[in-house]
């Protein structure tokens, strides 16, 4: 599984990286998370907004941060 953090390095999107990471962790997953600070890359995708969660080339989310347990959540579905 490949998890990005769409954002260009705001509070937010660290905020975000901190509870994604977390999140993993919590879970157990075998998890690549990778942070995506290019705005042309991140304009790839569609958002928005910033910061946003990817998995596997789909965006789960973006212009919020959820808490960790929201976001483990996301990754599960």
């Amino acid at each position: 599984m490949i998890l990005k953090i769409l954002g260009t390095g705001c509070a937010n999107c660290r905020k975000l990286e901190a509870n994604v990471r977390e999140a993993v962790k919590e879970m157990g997953l075998d998890a690549e998370v990778k942070k995506v600070e290019n705005i042309k890359d991140i304009m790839s995708y569609g958002v928005m907004g910033t910061p946003a969660l990817v998995k596997d080339e789909k965006v789960l989310f973006a212009g919020r941060v959820p808490n960790v347990d929201a976001i483990k959540k996301y990754i599960a579905e």
